[in-house]
């Protein structure tokens, strides 16, 4: 385990303590708002919006065909739920 600061470490890849727990909410709430600002944004805007939700979400870079699915998804109206786990992937 790695200690980066109080409240906050890294072990097996993921953060853990109280500052990772607390940031858990953010990277769900994050497609939540995306998925309400849809119709004011363009194509263009609404899948870098994605790209930057699934890269903030995972911590890696996310296959095209994801970004594509999820942004065609969205802009249809479906409504995607975001499975989050208890544990928060570190860069």
């Amino acid at each position: 385990m790695t200690f980066i600061e109080s409240g906050l470490s890294v072990r097996n890849g993921f953060d853990e303590g109280p500052l990772a727990v607390a940031a858990l909410p953010r990277a769900g709430q994050l497609l939540a708002e995306l998925q309400e600002q849809a119709l004011t944004l363009t194509d263009g805007q609404l899948r870098d919006s994605v790209y930057r939700a699934l890269r903030r979400f995972t911590q890696e870079q996310p296959p095209r065909c994801q970004v594509d699915s999820i942004t065609a998804l969205i802009r249809c109206g479906v409504r995607i739920g975001w499975p989050a786990c208890d544990r928060l992937p570190c860069a």
